[in-house]
């Protein structure tokens, strides 16, 4: 059988509570106990000596006979609920509070007889010296019982009334029952177990309350749970609180959320990716079906090969490309840090795209407003985050527009901002959140740009990221669009 979670917490909770309490009671009982036990034998002890003095003494000093010392012994053993014995110096038991019918055989006991000397019992014993000791007494008694021995001592006055000497006569023995401390321990259970009951049932509708606002938020969360694992993202967990279950439920709704972006970038993916490889597939297969069957005759075919060999690179490109953002995003780009002048990167860069620019009749234009252009970074890598840049903006600047490289040198942050903007057709907010996407590409027709892998920017974000550096990009519609990023200057690392 299953348990729930609120049937384990009551488990646990009932046990610490049982646990507590009979920790509790055992200790308390036994501290208590052990302190009535000590009251108790120090009352008989100092009612023994008070005894002794009233009775025994004058006993030894023939003011009273053995009757009527007896005698005595019962009224003192009614008033203090004890057995009360006198031994003597060699232990005989001269005297007790059972009234004896032979002087040499004492009234029988409860599980046995009075000896007639104490050292029957335990020829150990020491008359002499107080002490006491709590069980039957050698077995004389059927249940257990305070046994106190409190020395005589017989003072020798002299005329001055000054002790001169002190005579031991023996010990008076006080038996005392522990029914009374039982008594009063089962008392005190009955009064510490009921305020237990009460509180541990008040503890547990407490706990009820609490585990039942705690516990339904948390069973609507796995509820949602199991809907995000059968693919309904859209269901929300309809909790609000500003505990660690809200912020659990909010963590819930924002995963949701991710994987229902995941899942749109993966049919994106899907769709884009089977774009990029048809349209080359389906111009090889036309062109070298058109070659087969003599639609495109001999003369001209070397310029349709021309047209597959350019479709094959650029699957070729695209595949490296995807590649290559593969491992980036897996594992990082290993970058080999050095010292280098970004301008001297930028003019190469440039010169690259003299013969496209010439073409399109786009201008780019380079300003330099740092004094030390030195950075410390990639040189391999940064060279090709600005040709993916520039590359970009050429595809979409116009005839007639121009391209703005600008290096600027910010003293505050210690680095080094290079911007690219063009005077293209821009983007809009939408747009420029996705742009970092792999494949995607903002003109959704995708007439625009028929080259492009649409990974380009997406591995310049994940080497900018790879050197700590931030780059970002802002862009209106028909006006043009600006990337900026940084780089840190290569004197601060020194």
């Amino acid at each position: 059988m299953q348990h729930s979670i609120l049937d384990r917490i009551y488990i646990a909770f009932l046990a610490i509570l049982i646990v507590s309490f009979g920790v509790l009671i055992v200790f308390t009982s036994f501290m208590t106990r052990r302190s009535l036990v000590s009251e108790k034998t120090e009352t008989l002890k100092n009612e023994g000596a008070l005894i002794a003095s009233q009775t025994v003494v004058g006993y030894i000093n023939d003011k009273y006979t053995k009757s009527g010392l007896e005698y005595l012994f019962q009224y003192y053993a009614t008033a203090l609920d004890a057995d009360v014995w006198y031994v003597d110096e060699y232990g005989y038991v001269v005297a007790t509070s059972q009234v004896s019918t032979d002087k040499n055989n004492a009234e029988k006991l409860r599980t046995g007889s009075i000896p007639r000397n104490i050292y029957q019992l335990d020829p150990e014993y020491d008359v002499d010296r107080d002490h006491s000791q709590t069980g039957t007494f050698y077995g004389l008694y059927s249940s257990d019982m305070i046994s106190v021995n409190v020395p005589v001592h017989l003072n020798q006055l002299n005329l001055f009334n000054e002790v001169v000497s002190t005579e031991k006569k023996g010990a008076l023995i006080l038996h005392a029952s522990v029914s009374q401390i039982n008594e009063m321990m089962r008392n005190i259970y009955s009064i510490v177990l009921i305020p237990c009951l009460v509180i541990i049932v008040i503890a547990f509708v407490f706990l009820a309350v609490v585990s039942k606002k705690v516990l339904t938020p948390v069973k609507k969360l796995s509820v949602v749970a199991q809907e995000y694992s059968k693919g309904n993202l859209e269901v929300r967990t309809e909790v609000h609180s500003d505990d660690e279950i809200g912020q659990l439920a909010e963590s819930m709704e924002y995963m949701a959320d991710e994987l229902a972006k995941l899942e749109d970038y993966r049919r994106d993916f899907v769709s884009n990716i089977s774009h990029d490889f048809r349209s080359p597939l389906t111009s090889i297969k036309g062109y070298i079906e058109a070659m087969k069957d003599g639609t495109i005759p001999p003369e001209k075919q070397g310029r349709y090969l021309d047209i597959v060999l350019n479709e094959t690179q650029r699957l070729t490109k695209l595949t490296q490309g995807l590649l290559d953002l593969n491992n980036l995003e897996s594992y990082g780009p290993y970058v080999k840090m050095t010292e280098f002048d970004i301008i001297e990167v930028i003019n190469k860069t440039l010169n690259t795209f003299e013969i496209k620019c010439i073409e399109k009749g786009v201008a780019i234009y380079l300003n330099n407003h740092a004094d030390d252009t030195m950075v410390m970074a990639d040189k391999t890598k940064i060279q090709q985050v600005i040709y993916n840049l520039i590359d970009n903006a050429l595809k979409f600047t116009p005839e007639g527009k121009h391209i703005f490289v600008t290096v600027t040198d910010k003293e505050k942050d210690d680095k080094l901002h290079i911007s690219i903007r063009d005077e293209g057709m821009g983007m809009d907010e939408e747009t420029q959140k996705k742009i970092f996407i792999r494949f995607y590409k903002g003109d959704s027709s995708r007439g625009k740009d028929k080259t492009g892998s649409g990974i380009g920017l997406a591995i310049t974000k994940e080497i900018i990221k790879a050197h700590h550096e931030v780059i970002t990009v802002t862009s209106k519609v028909d006006e043009g669009t600006e990337f900026v990023f940084t780089l840190s200057k290569a004197n601060m690392n020194k």
